[in-house]
């Protein structure tokens, strides 16, 4: 089971384009705004402004998305964290704010909705916190 990332973004939510863009820089592992902007152009029926990705660009990076570093007279994008962990941060999110709710009662009721597929992932979900409970406990 993997941990949380110990970096991770500041924000969260992310939109189409945002989305789309990250997708690009984990395919790449790193790329140029022009990297970027030719690859979305790719599509015929797409347009997009250069300047539409770098200011996207620079959004993920508020979000702590992304980072760019200055190779010769171009900027290079990394994604901060890989995909993987950045499904665990976003279902990490779900999760917290679906707890917040705070109400037995929607969390009954949310359980009672589980169709035979689902209460076997929980049951899964469940034995993996049991084992790491168990780690933890002989750890200490």
């Amino acid at each position: 089971m993997a941990p949380l990332p110990d970096s991770k973004p500041y924000q969260i939510s992310l939109g189409p384009l945002e989305k789309e863009i990250l997708d690009l820089l984990w395919q790449a592992g790193a790329a140029t705004v022009k990297d970027i902007h030719d690859q979305i152009l790719t599509d015929p029926d797409r347009e997009l402004a250069y300047a539409s990705v770098t200011t996207v660009l620079r959004r993920l990076q508020k979000k702590g998305w992304v980072t760019c570093d200055k190779r010769d007279r171009a900027f290079l994008w990394h994604p901060r964290i890989s995909r993987e962990e950045a499904q665990i941060v976003q279902a990490h999110d779900r999760l917290q704010r679906f707890l917040a709710v705070g109400n037995p009662d929607v969390v009954a009721a949310f359980a009672d909705s589980l169709d035979r597929a689902s209460a076997e992932q929980f049951e899964a979900i469940a034995e993996r916190i049991r084992h790491a409970r168990q780690q933890r406990q002989e750890g200490n």
